[in-house]
């Protein structure tokens, strides 16, 4: 029987567990190292850097370094996306056919006017945040502050003003200086927040009044339409009326001038012919005489002229309306 002897050149002892658990441990930090040593920042990002949790700087968009975690972290806060808050409602899916919760908002929607009535109003807040160390760092729950603020301030408002105020004309300039003071009191608290735009999405009386209110707000518009109509008939005539009355006028005051100048110039006609009658009156009175014939013989149909001497010429003449005879 042949017994095979091992090869002692060949022969390995064996590793010690803990040098294979220090290499890993070592490979794993390694690892980590790399891993976590290079970070990326998206176009529409801002990075905050923090070392042991401390703000130490902050990047831009792009790929950066820093140290490895646990030393350094990393936060990307959204500095070129609109953010928005919404009051009142809530957005469950947003698109071509946007589906609303369910939930009862009316606590924070639910308003006093200044004449003591109510209003439900419903508006969202959109903005930008300006400054990530401010809003990460300044405020702490910073979008639970921002929602207080505006709640805050939109009850403010809605209290200065009437109900048909809230409800009509004014919600363009109640969103206006919501979004006014609403910025003055960010930058005060440095939330590093900006103010893009307050959207004042429904505004309506609570659903126990909407009927009447609807009502009165149809009896206003009503009013209105009447109110306007009798503005424009007041415009179309009254003007015309003057215009009537001014060419009258001017018509009389022509009429008047006319009338004036003819008899100037009748009188003044006279005065001359009575000058010349009286420097020839025989030349005078055949010249009057001739100029009244040539004014009337256009006017007779019929003229036969004869002598004045002539007899006996009657039955040779048809003696009618329309003849005139004259020697």
């Amino acid at each position: 029987m042949d017994i095979q002897m091992p090869n002692v050149h060949r022969f390995r002892p064996p590793r010690a567990p803990a040098k294979i658990l220090l290499r890993a441990a070592v490979a794993v930090v390694a690892l980590l190292f790399v891993l976590t040593s290079w970070f990326t920042i998206e176009p529409e990002e801002a990075g905050v850097v923090l070392r042991f949790g401390r703000f130490v700087r902050q990047v831009p968009s792009g790929p950066h370094m820093k140290l490895p975690y646990p030393l350094e972290t990393v936060i990307k806060v959204p500095v070129e996306r609109q953010l928005k808050e919404e009051f009142g409602f809530r957005t469950k899916e947003a698109g071509v056919r946007t589906t609303y919760s369910d939930e009862d908002l009316t606590a924070e929607s639910l308003m006093l006017t200044g004449d003591l009535n109510v209003a439900v109003v419903e508006w969202t807040a959109q903005f930008r945040v300006r400054d990530p160390y401010k809003y990460l760092f300044k405020v702490r729950n910073v979008r639970t502050t921002f929602r207080d603020m505006n709640e805050t301030i939109m009850r403010e408002v809605i209290g200065d003003r009437s109900v048909n105020e809230v409800l009509t004309v004014g919600r363009q300039e109640i969103a206006a200086e919501v979004e006014q003071r609403l910025q003055k009191l960010c930058d005060q608290y440095e939330t590093g927040i900006k103010i893009e735009q307050i959207v004042l999405q429904d505004v309506n009386p609570p659903d126990e009044v909407k009927p009447s209110f609807n009502e009165v707000n149809q009896a206003q518009q009503e009013r209105e339409k009447l109110i306007n109509q009798a503005r424009s008939d007041y415009n179309q005539i009254i003007p015309r009326a003057k215009g009537q009355a001014q060419q009258t006028l001017e018509q009389a005051e022509g009429f008047a001038t006319d009338r004036v100048n003819r008899a100037r110039g009748d009188a003044e006609l006279f005065l001359q012919v009575h000058a010349a009658y009286q420097r020839a009156p025989e030349v005078t009175r055949r010249r009057m005489y001739l100029e009244t014939m040539s004014r009337i013989y256009p006017k007779v149909k019929r003229k036969i002229v004869i002598d004045e001497s002539l007899k006996g010429v009657l039955p040779l003449l048809s003696l009618d309306k329309t003849t005139e005879v004259k020697p």
